[in-house]
């Protein structure tokens, strides 16, 4: 029981390790109109407007900021699951 107890430890511990490693990594995605900057954790460090306002259609302002938050999240998910898969020792489809 006690050899468990180490290995649920050192498992938190390594986690942990991820998270720190998550939180200083800063992923961006942009279009023509924003750039959005995300952690590893998925917290929102800068979004940049690419364009003057007054020029700009709101619509299509409105849906590439979607469309590019919703990519920058998808990256930082994929990043945090190469880290957790190199904890756990699983390959995700298309890793070496």
């Amino acid at each position: 029981m006690l050899d468990k107890m180490k290995e649920l430890w050192e498992m938190k511990r390594q986690m942990d390790e991820i998270k720190k490693e998550l939180d200083a990594v800063t992923l961006e995605s942009e279009d023509n109109y924003v750039r959005v900057g995300i952690s590893g954790s998925q917290e929102i460090k800068s979004v940049f407007i690419k364009v003057e306002l007054p020029s700009a259609d709101k619509a299509k302002l409105e849906a590439s900021l979607a469309e590019t938050i919703n990519r920058a999240v998808k990256q930082s998910q994929k990043a945090a699951a190469e880290k957790m898969s190199k904890l756990s020792g699983f390959k995700l489809p298309g890793q070496a």
